[in-house]
């Protein structure tokens, strides 16, 4: 009788079980999700897997909420996933990739709602930079809340300055909110808003993203580290997309640094319609066709004329309008 092969044995105990789970994690080859369970997979993608209709440099991004195999032998002691499908996203958070202008990078997924951090200095956020933000995320109908940090470190005339800028985004109907990323008291709200859901910790490198998340949860303890004192900017500490369970409940989405937002796939005969400032004003156009930049008669331009549409946020909608398709990540432009 002839020997039976060992590899055949190993072959015959091979299961395959499906199972769901959300990717918490993203490092460009291996992805970490979690099942339903609470139990942690490390998966990666066997083959090509893309996305109808996305051009991207990441087809899985945090938040997906995928299927994956977990291919299971008797003398396996260490597993891993394959992902076989991502489910139908509800939302996602898409910019331009910073080194390929007609491909795009989508920074996080299936979202409940954005935390935008901005900080006047150290480093500075320009309107710009904020307006491009809050256009992707009004086109995918994800509300965002502007946490103004770093108010403990403000002079009087800095204090001055947030308080027009604040006004400026409340006038557009945006939320927005003073805190100290480094005081627990001062954040403590957040973790009643998050309890349940998925949120995103969005802006530049050294804003306090991941400071923040540190305060809200303890036994979590993201890297830092100080602005860089040549270019008074941020240096990256967060290298890849991370979603972190609070002890209190809830998800948050930390995200890398972003230094430039490059919209991405929008009609520009829309543009107006992700201002909410300006959408409330379109029915009063005389012209249904209006890009509001030179038509007359049109509601938009009176608006600003009367300063009832800030100039700041009028101006950053016309550069958007003006843009070349293949513009992108130009420093003047988000000035």
């Amino acid at each position: 009788m002839k020997a039976i092969n060992s590899n055949y044995c190993l072959i015959l105990h091979k299961t395959t079980i499906l199972k769901q789970g959300t990717v918490i994690k993203s490092t460009g080859s291996w992805y970490k999700v979690i099942d339903a369970d609470g139990k942690h997979w490390d998966c990666r993608i066997r083959g090509k897997l893309r996305l109808a209709g996305i051009k991207s440099t990441n087809p899985i991004a945090v938040g997906d909420e995928i299927e994956f195999d977990i291919e299971q032998t008797k003398d396996d002691e260490e597993q891993t996933g394959v992902i076989k499908k991502i489910l139908p996203r509800k939302n996602y958070v898409i910019r331009k990739s910073i080194n390929l202008s007609k491909r795009s990078h989508i920074l996080a997924a299936n979202i409940d709602c954005v935390y935008l951090i901005v900080t006047l200095v150290s480093p500075q956020t320009q309107t710009g930079f904020i307006d491009r933000f809050l256009v992707t995320a009004e086109a995918y109908h994800i509300p965002v809340t502007l946490l103004f940090n770093k108010i403990d470190l403000y002079t009087a005339a800095e204090l001055e300055q947030l308080d027009s800028m604040k006004l400026i985004y409340e006038n557009a109907g945006y939320r927005c909110l003073t805190i100290s990323a480094k005081q627990a008291s001062s954040v403590e709200f957040l973790k009643a808003e998050i309890k349940g859901k998925k949120v995103m910790f969005g802006g530049h490198s050294g804003v306090g993203k991941s400071t923040l998340v540190n305060t809200l949860d303890q036994n979590l303890s993201l890297k830092t580290a100080q602005i860089s004192k040549s270019h008074s900017s941020g240096l990256h500490t967060t290298t890849f997309a991370e979603m972190f369970e609070l002890a209190t409940g809830g998800f948050i989405i930390d995200t890398p640094g972003i230094r430039a937002f490059g919209l991405i796939d929008f009609d520009k005969k829309e543009l107006s319609h992700y201002f909410p400032e300006m959408r409330d004003l379109l029915p009063d156009c005389k012209f249904n066709n209006c890009q509001h930049i030179k038509e007359p008669k049109c509601a938009i331009q009176q608006a600003f004329i009367e300063d009832r549409i800030a100039e700041s946020r009028y101006l950053n909608y016309v550069k958007m309008m003006e843009e070349d398709e293949d513009e992108t990540f130009r420093k003047d432009i988000y000035k």
